[in-house]
């Protein structure tokens, strides 16, 4: 009932904004005992006056808030970082492209601010950077999603999920602190960033070790454009872009240190996983299907199937859903480690 409201609301609300509320009740009519609910549908047809009159006036996110049933529940600070993780997590969600990259940078900026940023900035960036995407979901799938290069205009959306971002924290009382420095993550130095175009003399530490944080990151990912690059390499690339006046030298540095390239820590598997389970797992959590994962790795099929639920029973899930959130929660997306 909730998903039938959701659509007979959601389509008169769009071509109200669009066009008038008289043409948004013909498409309603139009729509009805189709893609919408009879029921509902007539309901709002016969209500149009009532249901419509405020539509300018309502603060959608306050409405949100007030219509919470009790008890309310308040998060702690103790809660704070798991509570964003989840939300970075479920935005990743957006695009198999994108699963684990806003955990991973949150712990990859936090682990590099230790050198450079005072000790009470690490948590804050550690909750910035699970949260510095959640501006992706007012950007369209089929952005994030298309396999060439963008158009221009597909750019410019693209570009707005920095500022969408900082707006969703800006109206959260607890987080609003965090929403300059979410919505720096794309800022560069040497002003060639966005969405402001800020240079240094503008761009805090925290910013500036976010920035290299999410940008090694999405140098070592796969996108459905292009194909990640080894660590190494984009280690190289971070220190070349430091070495352009486009990233700080400092938090780049920092940020090669933190993702162990000098150190050449290998991490543990979780679960006991094998390696092998772990590639294929990871295969899973991209939305790849078996017979895709077989093509992929040169192995039979009913290998594959073998692997997946083997690592469904040493994980404790029964679905791709939790396999991929087991995947993003445990770092295993990074195909460096």
């Amino acid at each position: 009932m909730t998903a039938r409201v959701m659509q007979v609301a959601f389509t008169a609300v769009m071509f109200a904004l669009h066009a008038n509320i008289d043409v948004a009740v013909a498409e309603v009519r139009r729509r009805a005992g189709m893609q919408l609910d009879p029921g509902l549908a007539e309901l709002l047809i016969q209500r149009a006056d009532e249901l419509f009159g405020d539509l300018d006036h309502i603060d959608a996110y306050q409405a949100v808030l007030n219509a919470e049933p009790a008890p309310v529940r308040r998060v702690g600070q103790a809660e704070l970082a798991g509570v964003a993780r989840t939300f970075g997590n479920l935005v990743d969600l957006k695009s198999p492209w994108l699963r684990g990259h806003s955990a991973a940078v949150g712990d990859l900026a936090a682990a590099a601010a230790g050198t450079l940023c005072r000790s009470d900035d690490l948590d804050t960036l550690r909750i910035a950077g699970y949260l510095h995407d959640l501006g992706r979901v007012g950007v369209s799938s089929a952005i994030w999603d298309k396999p060439g290069a963008l158009s221009a205009a597909e750019r410019d959306q693209a570009r707005l999920h920095a500022y969408h971002s900082e707006r969703i924290l800006a109206r959260i009382p607890r987080l609003m602190s965090l929403a300059t420095l979410v919505g720096q993550h794309h800022e560069r130095s040497d002003g060639s960033g966005y969405h402001r175009g800020l240079t240094a003399a503008q761009l805090s530490i925290p910013s500036r070790v976010l920035a290299c944080a999410d940008a090694y990151r999405t140098m070592i990912e796969d996108r459905a454009h292009r194909k990640g690059i080894a660590a190494a390499r984009a280690a190289d690339r971070l220190e070349a872009e430091a070495h352009a006046g486009r990233l700080d030298a400092d938090a780049a540095g920092a940020v090669i240190d933190a993702a162990g390239l000098r150190r050449g820590v290998r991490r543990s598997r979780p679960a006991d996983l094998t390696d092998r389970q772990v590639e294929v797992l990871r295969l899973v959590a991209r939305g790849l299907s078996n017979a895709e994962i077989a093509d992929r790795l040169v192995l039979s099929r009913r290998t594959v199937e073998h692997h997946v639920q083997d690592a469904y029973i040493k994980i404790g899930v029964a679905t791709r859903a939790g396999a991929a959130m087991f995947a993003m929660q445990h770092g295993l997306l990074d195909q460096s480690g």
